[in-house]
């Protein structure tokens, strides 16, 4: 073989070799980066699964979460039904109570997919979560209840200002003729949230200011604690959500403040100051699944279970 056939052949080979090598490097790449790629790193017919959803913190929030849970899992059945893209798996949804400041940590520590929050989220809360995002259910108020039996409703018509409230919550007025010498001398029982929880901090901005409560009041596990406590003692008096207040209506007896009753119009204007919104928050991008979730919370349904359950619905 002359030596001109011989190079010739050698090219060939050498060609040959390297689109070999090309062609398995391809094929490697492609199995490499199947995660970035659904189409590609999927098995044909393979399908995602959703696993449980969880959403975790405000007490208050939860029943009407609760609620729509249940309406969303009648409708849709299995995930499959949001998107071809996931198994034949059921909806499975579960909600945490544990209060406001859960919520948030819920998210910090990815433990839940949403947090449930009712009072403002912070800036420095916002910047610690990567990719925050909230949605907006509702408002509520803290609206100052007593028993309908309370005295009070005799000589008070116009209800309580915000110093009253600061002097009964604090312990400075400790018996009801404090308030106003025609009432009995009777022991006030003051009942709050959880001292460390979103509701009270709310409760702490707008009514007590510098001044702190007492460290003889109640605290309450719940919401639906605080005004169970309301309802059992006529000498009681608590910061009740309104929408918990509106589920008991004629057991508990909300008060006006600085003149200013607790009305859905009131509230949503701003008149009536002791508000706070109700909240759905969320780290990073929404999965099909999740968005879907969301968007059931925010529809038409969605308010329509905010108002029945005694709250302001956002639109």
């Amino acid at each position: 073989m002359n030596s001109k056939k011989l190079l010739a052949l050698l090219l060939a080979m050498s060609i040959s070799v390297l689109a070999v090598g090309c062609s398995t490097k391809g094929s490697t790449d492609e199995e490499t980066d199947g995660s970035n790629n659904t189409a590609s790193s999927k098995v044909q017919g393979e399908k995602e699964e959703v696993g449980q959803v969880i959403l975790a913190g405000s007490s208050t929030l939860a029943p009407v979460i609760n609620e729509i849970i249940a309406d969303f899992t009648e409708t849709n059945n299995k995930w499959s039904n949001i998107s071809d893209a996931y198994g034949d798996e059921s909806i499975d949804i579960v909600v945490a109570e544990g209060g406001s400041g859960a919520g948030i940590k819920g998210l910090l520590e990815d433990t839940a997919n949403f947090g449930l929050v009712s009072r403002p989220v912070t800036d420095e809360e916002k910047a610690s979560i990567e990719g925050y995002s909230e949605y907006d259910l509702g408002t509520d108020a803290l609206t100052i209840s007593i028993n309908p039996e309370n005295e009070l409703l005799k000589y008070k018509k116009d209800g309580l200002t915000t110093e009253e409230l600061a002097k009964i919550f604090s312990g400075e007025y400790a018996y009801w003729d404090d308030v106003d010498s025609n009432l009995p001398h009777e022991e006030i029982v003051v009942v709050t949230r959880d001292i460390s929880g979103g509701a009270h901090q709310v409760f702490q901005e707008k009514v007590m200011g510098d001044t702190e409560v007492s460290p003889n009041v109640i605290q309450a596990s719940s919401m639906g604690a605080l005004v169970t406590k309301i309802i059992e003692n006529k000498n009681a008096i608590g910061y009740a959500s309104f929408g918990v207040v509106n589920q008991n209506l004629g057991k508990v007896t909300p008060l006006n403040i600085d003149g200013i009753e607790p009305t859905s119009e009131n509230i949503l204007s701003g008149s009536y100051k002791i508000s706070r919104p109700l909240l759905v928050i969320a780290k990073g991008e929404l999965s099909e699944a999740e968005q879907a979730f969301i968007d059931a919370c925010t529809s038409s349904n969605g308010m329509k279970v905010i108002e029945e359950l005694g709250f302001v619905p956002a639109k």
